[in-house]
């Protein structure tokens, strides 16, 4: 039988340290890019795919995640009473009706391994996603729609994954691949590995399906560094017993987890927002003209 993507987890209870002050009393998911904060792109994204489970593992200073997709009844009242149709009609789609939003909390900060294994009791034995908003992917159609239609196919488990350069494999976990029927089968993975010792330059960024016996195999994985524990370590366990599958995405990346990507998101996004495109393309090009 045919299984269904439906579920998708987004762990959410990093502390943001890179963009502190400002994720101090906020978190890094609600920064916005444009008008739309991180958190909201990565739910638009798993909706599109015909996700309807949304489970956010969330810590503490996550609240504004939770009021972010909850019904704003002063402030949807105000918006009414000033007959502002336009920003309540904006408001009011954040979330479709047929969406559902549960929330489980982190309560340490064991790591991705962790944060994915949490889920457990709501996911169950379903295949799921994982999106990681950190990563944001401009692509048509998304990612997760890409990826979900490849697992429609293959029903195995799907890692997102881009080439980066070599001297950033330090950064991400990295995989080795091999030909599988049309697709491209993962034959091993390692976490963050320097330049010298990165079996390719193909990186795991931030989009996964993964079936329910991942579960299993982070029950069993040991703390590393910190006493955390990593999703790479889980997936590891798993190819060895399964197929998991490498699915170069089409679609523009924007490393939002850090400075120098989110400020490129934004003006990125910034030129096609249909409100400001036009003003700020030509503020852009007075500015490479030295004029004001």
């Amino acid at each position: 039988m045919q299984k269904r993507i439906t579920k998708a987890v987004f762990p959410v209870a990093g502390m943001g340290t890179r963009f502190l002050p400002a994720t101090k009393a906020s978190p890094k998911e609600m920064l916005p890019v444009v008008d739309k904060p991180l958190i909201q792109y990565a739910v638009e994204e798993a909706l599109e795919a015909g996700i309807t489970e949304l489970i956010f593992i969330t810590g503490r200073n996550k609240r504004s995640i939770e009021d972010h997709f909850d019904k704003a009844y002063e402030l949807e009242t105000e918006l009414e009473l000033r007959n502002k149709q336009k920003l309540l009609d904006t408001v009011q789609g954040i979330l479709p009706r047929s969406a559902s939003c549960i929330y489980i909390r982190q309560t340490e900060a064991l790591g991705l391994g962790h944060a994915v294994l949490c889920a457990r009791p709501v996911v169950g034995r379903e295949p799921f996603a994982v999106i990681l908003a950190d990563d944001l992917i401009d692509g048509a159609p998304g990612a997760m729609q890409q990826m979900v239609d490849v697992f429609a196919e293959s029903q195995s488990s799907i890692l997102g994954v881009e080439h980066v350069a070599p001297q950033e494999t330090g950064s991400y976990g990295i995989v080795q691949v091999t030909p599988h029927a049309q697709w491209q089968q993962v034959t091993s993975i390692v976490e963050k590995p320097k330049p010298e010792e990165a079996p390719s330059t193909l990186a795991v960024v931030g989009r996964y399906i993964l079936t329910a016996n991942i579960f299993d195999k982070l029950q069993h994985v040991l703390p590393g560094a910190g006493g955390e524990i990593q999703l790479t370590d889980g997936i590891a366990a798993l190819l060895r017993e399964e197929t998991v599958l490498a699915h170069p995405f089409h679609g523009q990346r924007y490393d939002c987890g850090s400075k120098l990507g989110y400020l490129k998101a934004t003006v990125d996004y910034a030129l096609k927002h249909p409100e400001v495109a036009a003003d700020f393309s030509a503020w852009l090009a007075s500015q490479a003209r030295g004029t004001n």
